[in-house]
């Protein structure tokens, strides 16, 4: 019995990959915003979807883990958890033709916090009161961003109303996509559980067909494949970060995508954030740093309980 080779840990490298993927989301919403009045969602999905899946090909080859990426041991969870996730992009991507880019990153950030919620609503997890209180914390900086939308400092605007109602819902959707994902893990590659969402939500993106999808100009098409490719390059490093690193070290760097929202926005699409943004984006990034501290706390209490034999670890 061979025994499992394990990378060598290199957290600056870490550190680099994760900075590297997020720099490929925000750029990937950056092309996706910048067809999003022409292009349909759902044509939207599909293109980053297929052309996402060259880069995971390339990547699972290399790896020789192709086979084990092709292989899924319960298909009915991978079509669940594809609905679910090709759900919460087509959301995603709607609401960049309404929000300005600061502010949908912004409004996505309260994916993780949900996931906390419903972990212990769904998967029975131990959440105590510090990391609720945390998520209490975020959502109430999402309140704050939501609060000029809501008519809170003047006339609401019915459109970018509508734009923050799909980023929460794309919020939601990714929250409980992270639940299928964790319900996966214990039977499920990590390599096949991304190989099929892509194969998926390809799949699913087709069935938008009859709601108006356009022909491409040149430009677009290749703004799209572009999405594409970078978004699976983004979810290659996304996966590496986690071989080199501890996700405690890494999971910060998540929230350096708002300061790139703020300048691609502001280069590209002249779009100044608003006060109400900036400071709902501090109260969610405090709280997701916070729950993230506090997961880290309690790992190392795992590890010295198991280093001293404690029944507790």
């Amino acid at each position: 019995m061979n025994t499992p080779v394990f990378p060598t840990p290199a957290p600056f490298l870490g550190i680099a990959l994760k900075l590297g993927t997020v720099t490929g989301f925000v750029i990937m919403q950056a092309l996706i915003k910048a067809v999003s009045d022409t292009i349909p969602p759902g044509e939207a999905v599909f293109f980053r979807s297929a052309f996402g899946m060259v880069p995971l090909l390339v990547w699972l080859a290399w790896r020789h883990e192709l086979r084990g990426g092709l292989r899924a041991a319960m298909p009915i969870n991978h079509v669940m958890r594809g609905v679910i996730g090709t759900t919460a992009m087509a959301l995603s991507f709607a609401c960049l033709a309404y929000l300005p880019l600061p502010e949908a990153t912004a409004l996505g950030y309260a994916a993780p916090l949900l996931t906390v919620v419903f972990a212990a609503l769904f998967l029975g997890e131990t959440v105590r009161i510090f990391r609720f209180s945390a998520v209490g914390l975020g959502l109430a900086g999402v309140l704050v961003v939501l609060w000029p939308r809501l008519g809170g400092s003047g006339p609401a605007d019915g459109a970018e109303a509508f734009g923050a109602a799909l980023a929460l819902a794309g919020a939601t959707c990714a929250a409980l996509a992270q639940i299928q994902i964790r319900r996966m893990v214990g039977t499920e590659r990590t390599s096949a559980i991304v190989f099929w969402f892509s194969i998926t939500a390809t799949t699913l993106s087709l069935a938008s067909i009859p709601f108006g999808w356009v022909m491409p100009t040149p430009r677009e098409a290749t703004l799209l494949i572009l999405a594409g490719l970078i978004g699976g390059t983004g979810q290659i490093m996304l996966t590496s970060a986690y071989r080199f690193a501890d996700a405690s070290l890494i999971a910060p760097f998540d929230y350096a995508s708002m300061l790139l929202a703020l300048a691609i926005g502001y280069a590209f699409f002249a779009e100044v954030p608003t006060a109400w943004t900036l400071s709902g984006a501090g109260l969610v990034i405090s709280a997701g740093i916070l729950i993230i501290w506090r997961e880290r706390q309690l790992g190392l209490e795992r590890r010295r309980a198991r280093k001293a034999g404690s029944p507790q670890a």
